[in-house]
């Protein structure tokens, strides 16, 4: 995957990688190993980010950091700790490409005049066919 934003960043170094017991289907594999990997990633702490980027994956990614300033993901999908441990990885660099996406302004639009007349034009069309149904009093 190509993460434009990043600039080829390794942030490797600066994970904190956990594994657990996961929940879920597996059998007995469940109970013997550990095969939750979760992700922690403490963003003020970071030596390959920039302020502005600090503050804009603050800004954008506020419900996956708890109160200690950690960006946390977990993965329990597959059985083995080496794929969630790849999965987790690819999400976090995906999350924060995503979060390193400029916002476009938004261009205001002129509704055209022809638009307007056209509009202008169906409304008298509408109203016309309503008085004509009107009863004529007398």
């Amino acid at each position: 995957m190509k993460f434009e934003y990043l600039q080829n960043r390794d942030f490797t170094e600066e994970f904190i990688i956990n594994a657990s017991r996961s929940s879920g289907a597996g059998g007995q594999n469940v109970n013997k190993v550990n095969t939750k990997v979760e992700l922690r990633f403490n963003i003020s702490d970071s030596k390959l980010l920039t302020d502005a980027e600090k503050e804009t994956i603050a800004n954008k990614l506020k419900n996956r950091i708890n109160n200690d300033g950690f960006f946390i993901l977990s993965c329990q999908e597959e059985r083995s700790q080496l794929k969630n441990k790849e999965i987790v990885i690819n999400r976090f660099y995906e999350l924060l490409n995503k979060a390193l996406i400029p916002r476009k302004k938004r261009k205001p639009t002129k509704i055209s005049k022809a638009v307007k007349e056209k509009r202008f034009q169906n409304k008298k069309n509408q109203s016309e066919k309503k008085n004509l149904r009107k009863k004529m009093i007398d």
